[in-house]
């Protein structure tokens, strides 16, 4: 049950892809499921003038999975975040990045994630590899999730749960501002991890 393979370990994840067993349990899962997005979170933490991380999240989203219990690979996922929406917890620090010196949010309104294929790594490790789209620019991204589990909600919605990362270099998607310290070094750093805590609601058949 796939979701969110790094070019190097195509082959050794094809390979456990194929030999790993499937949980029976699993194949109770399958269907299609919506993101909360109240009870979900997608953010970043990004390394500040070398010496301190600077975290964010961006409070609109929304996404698809389509999850396969019986054939983690066949599973997929599709999720639109909203630029805007963008919260480091300091306002003006937000503002600079919706502006043209990074995401230019009024222009590319959206950052999106498509897959393309999933893997199962063992136990509730899976790998989700698709198309990551930011101002215009797309490129593959793995990501590294672990099933968190499946419930039944008091309103009686079928959840399930997932947490991963991932790291991107972002001037690989064109977000290249940066200024020279006095000290050495750079304000803010390229890389950048992502952050996916997600819990999906079944759609109703």
């Amino acid at each position: 049950m796939g979701l969110f393979n790094r070019k190097s370990n195509e082959s050794a994840v094809a390979t456990a892809t194929a030999t790993l067993p499937v949980d029976p349990a699993l194949a109770g899962l399958t269907g299609d499921y919506s993101i909360d997005p109240a009870h979900s979170s997608i953010g970043f933490t990004v390394r500040h003038a070398m010496v301190t991380n600077v975290r964010g999240t961006f409070a609109e989203h929304e996404g698809a999975l389509k999850l396969d219990g019986s054939n983690p690979g066949a599973s997929t996922a599709s999720i639109d975040i909203k630029i805007a929406s963008i919260d480091t917890g300091i306002g003006d620090r937000d503002g600079h990045l919706r502006s043209g010196d990074f995401f230019d949010a009024e222009q590319f309104p959206l950052m999106t994630f498509r897959s393309t294929e999933a893997a199962q790594l063992g136990g509730d490790k899976y790998r989700i590899t698709g198309d990551l789209t930011i101002k215009d620019v797309t490129k593959p991204l793995s990501i590294d999730l672990e099933f968190n589990g499946t419930a039944t909600d008091v309103y009686g919605n079928e959840r399930v749960g997932f947490e991963g990362s991932a790291e991107i270099l972002r001037s690989e998607w064109g977000l290249t501002w940066n200024a020279a310290l006095e000290t050495g070094g750079v304000m803010v750093s390229d890389k950048v991890k992502l952050n996916f805590d997600i819990s999906a609601i079944k759609n109703a058949s």
